[in-house]
């Protein structure tokens, strides 16, 4: 994944003699240049799998494409029966039409909602030219020919705004050879803006300048890609395959190198390049398969004929093994098989040597088994990669050239590390990228080893070491700059709130075994979950309350958020089922009420509370950010109550919070009791998650009134602003009030749907039984059809059903499974 290549080989003849020409802040800047301040309208010009991509990512962002291809030369067979023509603009918008209609069948969905699809446009390229006049910002994202691209660039520049951004998302062609021919003006405002695949889920944009583009239209595409798009941006050189498919194809290259010297089999590769060296479960070879075979020997072939002949340039050579792949239309995923094949529910690895498909297996050394024991990434990479087995003698060459590799290109490819490293973090997946990799092993030690090993080792890395300095990175974060021979840091974005270094500078407020409250400044306090997983338990139960305590005598407002991967996973599942094994009922009925109570701290706080939930947000997570005066969710937000998977329902709030969010958002009147109360038994009773933050507006969690981020690393700020913003403005708390219910009637239709799949076989005695307790529940117990009843008696149904539940036995089944599966039981 993040794998985007071309088909084609060209290059800028002069870029095989430049080695590191162009600094960023060197690039050429004409006197005059209108810019556009606001990109609200884009053209995307190529619809494919990468344009249609990069145009879903655009509307999640709220911005209006148009999304324009060629006009198709022949009608289809449906077409005919229509009694279309080729004149008829429903044919002539076929391709790009047909493209965007494929991006509400893509999984992973492209769009954070279907209902965004709305904000994309289709044309054609003989048609729609004018609309370019309506463009702030033009995206070029067809084949990767450069004479195709060059004539592109010719034919639309008479219709582009003259204040108007224009790029292209080229993977491999030279971003100077692109653009000749054209204007100053045009020169001033054009650059290269690749994507990774998918754009929507890959952090990584690749900005590469010309040595004519215009150093404000760099700086105004790094800041609006940031805030808008939520990519993380790295500045790269015009130079083959840029910083991340660069390195990233050499790896590779060099793994499976590796693995034919050894005798390693696909399986033991994969089995240790994962997660052990802080890389995705896809390791190698299944990430090879999931983007594509032919796609990785096109960037490896593109590498491969620009490079002078030598070591490096053998070594993008691609190996036979793949070429027979291609060749034979095993590509990957795409084709049902390529490195690996699935043969009904078992996953089958390829024989290098036989060709074969054969029974998939791993390294079993003991290295492995004590690497995983492990603290830490760091300390489980160290483990491996200088293991004295067979694991050791696989990752020890693959780092040791991969490190070597990043270290000899630094210059050409990116002004300085941090750039090479960030690249593979965020295009990658990788924890570490190759210099922070180099750190955790320790620099000495590994160019000790090399050089004894035979490699050549930089020069400006022994330079570094020998003037006392033993690490790429300081204690300070700041980053070794090999020309100025010092510790350089990079311009910290105000936006980007790292939550350890709050710590650091202005120490903890409050803190427990499960959480702790932080001064992020502006009288604003942020509450961190620190338990595993950041589960509930008693400790961040307690921590929430002693936190809103003092914010209310001594800050402005409350955040709840985190650096970590989730917001919140729930509560401490093992905690509970441990009390539940011992029949502690009254210890377990005081931690539920204990829950709901900080729950109502939350929703009642004088002080406006601001949860920011991303990623998993599940059960108690969710609980936790309903009660909350607002929510700034991240775009990648799971959020759901998920309790009925271990057979029970929420427990802290949950039901009556959603059922209130659901009636605030529609009219008054008594058929929205219904409506309300239904959506939320749905909700609960079929554990419906969002997947995204915008599916989670759907599902009534996320309000009208909530907000967005796009970027996960301004998710802290964007809550403290609306923190701010509350204060501001004079929050005040929500009034206690009663809640009209739908009573016994209500309940009763509630319980039918249920009914009627439990006699249809879809479900069990016991899911019936625990839809029967939401249905209680959510109705407002045997009361009749428009009560109205106190908060408190609600959060005591809840609370008595939770109880009655967790005594179940096959509760209590699920809930060990789920400890033990990782999935649910149905029993």
């Amino acid at each position: 994944m993040g794998f985007f290549f071309c088909q084609n080989n060209e290059w800028l003849f002069i870029q095989l003699r430049i080695r590191g020409y162009i600094m960023a802040s060197q690039i050429g800047q004409p006197t005059t240049l209108k810019l556009t301040k606001h990109i609200q309208f884009a053209v995307i010009i190529g619809s494919g799998v990468m344009g249609a991509g990069i145009a879903a990512h655009l509307a999640n962002a709220g911005i209006r494409t148009l999304m324009l291809d060629i006009v198709p030369k022949e009608l289809t067979a449906q077409e005919e029966k229509q009694g279309l023509t080729l004149s008829d603009p429903a044919v002539r918008n076929r391709i790009a039409r047909e493209n965007r209609q494929k991006l509400l069948k893509q999984n992973p969905a492209p769009l954070a909602s279907k209902s965004l699809i709305d904000l994309i446009e289709v044309g054609n390229l003989e048609d729609d030219l004018e609309r370019l006049k309506e463009a702030d910002w033009i995206v070029e994202v067809i084949v990767e020919r450069l004479d195709v691209k060059q004539q592109l660039f010719a034919t639309i520049e008479p219709f582009l705004r003259e204040d108007a951004i224009v790029s292209s998302n080229t993977s491999g062609i030279s971003i100077e050879a692109m653009r000749e021919g054209r204007s100053a003006s045009f020169n001033a405002r054009f650059l290269g803006t690749h994507f990774f695949n998918p754009p929507r889920y890959l952090k990584l944009l690749e900005l590469i300048p010309t040595t004519d583009t215009n150093p404000e239209v760099v700086r105004f595409m790094k800041q609006f890609a940031e805030e808008r798009l939520g990519k993380g941006v790295v500045i790269a050189k015009d130079t083959p395959n840029f910083i991340g498919n660069r390195i990233g194809t050499y790896g590779l290259l060099v793994t499976m190198e590796e693995m034919k010297k050894g005798g390693y089999t696909i399986g033991e590769v994969d089995s240790v390049t994962g997660p052990l060296l802080g890389r995705p479960s896809s390791a190698t070879f299944r990430t090879l398969d999931v983007v594509g075979i032919d796609t990785f020997v096109h960037v490896a072939n593109n590498v491969y004929d620009l490079l002078p002949e030598g070591p490096e340039k053998d070594t993008f050579e691609v190996p036979a093994e793949m070429k027979r792949l291609v060749a034979e239309g095993s590509l990957g995923a795409k084709s049902g098989q390529g490195f690996y094949k699935k043969v009904g529910k078992q996953i089958l690895e390829l024989d290098v040597n036989s060709f074969e498909y054969v029974e998939k297996k791993a390294l079993t050394e003991p290295s492995i088994g004590q690497a995983k024991a492990l603290p830490g990434a760091k300390n489980k990479l160290k483990a491996v990669v200088f293991a004295k087995d067979r694991v050791g003698a696989l990752l020890w060459p693959i780092h040791a050239k991969t490190l070597l590799y990043s270290a000899q290109l630094t210059h050409e490819i990116a002004d300085d590390i941090k750039a090479i490293d960030e690249a593979m973090k965020w295009g990658f997946g990788w924890k570490m990228g190759p210099f922070e990799t180099w750190d955790a092993l320790g620099v000495e030690k590994t160019v000790a080893k090399m050089k004894q090993d035979g490699y050549d080792v930089p020069a400006w890395v022994d330079e570094m070491l020998a003037s006392g300095n033993t690490s790429f990175y300081n204690e300070n974060g700041q980053h070794y700059d090999a020309t100025s021979k010092t510790y350089v840091g990079s311009e910290q974005n105000p936006k980007e709130i790292r939550l350890r270094d709050i710590r650091k500078s202005n120490g903890v407020l409050l803190e427990n075994n499960g959480a702790r409250l932080l001064d992020v400044g502006d009288d604003v306090a942020v509450l961190e979950f620190t338990s595993k997983s950041n589960a509930i338990g008693v400790d961040i139960m307690q921590m929430i309350e002693q936190s809103i305590d003092l914010v209310e005598k001594n800050h402005r407002g409350l955040v709840i958020a985190n650096d970590g991967k989730n917001f919140c996973v729930g509560a401490n599942l093992a905690m509970m089922l441990m009390e539940a094994e011992d029949e502690n009922w009254f210890e377990l009925d005081w931690i539920i009420n204990k829950f709901q109570q900080s729950i109502q701290k939350i929703r009642y706080s004088s002080r406006p509370v601001v949860a920011a939930p991303q990623g998993m947000t599940l059960g108690g997570g969710t609980e936790i950010s309903l009660p909350a005066a607002r929510l700034q969710a991240g775009l990648e937000t799971y959020m759901g109550l998920v309790e009925v998977g271990v057979g029970l329902i929420p427990g802290g709030g949950g039901n009556v919070n959603t059922y209130r969010r659901l009636l605030e958002n529609t009219p008054d009147g008594l058929v929205n009791l219904e409506k309300a109360a239904q959506k939320t038994f749905e909700n609960v009773a079929m554990a419906k998650v969002s997947k995204s933050a915008f599916e989670a507006r759907e599902l009534g969690y996320v309000r009208s009134v909530d907000q967005i981020s796009m970027n996960r690393d301004h998710l802290t700020y964007d809550a403290k602003q609306l923190v701010l913003e509350l204060d501001r403005t004079g929050y005040t708390p929500p009034a206690k009030s009663l809640i009209p219910v739908v009573g016994r009637t209500g309940k009763a239709t509630l319980e039918l749907a249920t009914r009627e799949m439990f006699y249809g076989g879809y479900v069990s005695e016991h899911d019936l039984k625990i839809a029967n307790k939401l249905a209680h529940v959510i109705a407002g117990g045997n009361v009749a059809f428009g009560t109205h009843v106190d908060e408190q008696y609600m959060l005591d149904l809840e609370r008595e059903a939770f109880l009655s539940l967790i005594g179940e036995m096959k509760t209590q089944q699920r809930m060990q499974h789920m400890l033990v599966k990782g999935k649910p039981l149905r029993n």
